[in-house]
């Protein structure tokens, strides 16, 4: 998905590429998403940072990573849909998001 991600220090929005991890809303009606920053792999690594084998299968045009220090709820809405990433890399985010979680 890209989404409005908002910046840890600062008020503004930068709409960016993200991994959904979960919704949440009223009933079965999700109308928010949980989603982790995805940056490029060119940036400072980050413990926890989950690298995207093959970012141009997905709709990213550059080496990126899932940032999984890095969550943040957003307007389903205001989404919107790219690609979707292997299950090897997303079972090793989803991993690193329990540890993160200590569930």
């Amino acid at each position: 998905m890209r989404v409005p991600f908002p910046h840890t220090d600062a008020e503004t929005r930068q709409r960016r590429p993200a991994l959904v991890i979960a919704t949440a809303g009223p009933d079965e009606e999700p109308f928010l998403l949980w989603v982790l920053m995805i940056t490029s792999a060119a940036h400072r690594r980050w413990s926890g940072d989950v690298e995207i084998p093959d970012p141009a299968s997905i709709g990213l045009l550059i080496p990126s990573v899932v940032r999984t220090a890095k969550i943040a709820t957003v307007e389903i809405a205001r989404a919107d849909p790219l690609g979707e990433i292997g299950a090897e890399t997303l079972n090793a985010v989803r991993a690193l998001v329990a540890r993160r979680l200590d569930l």
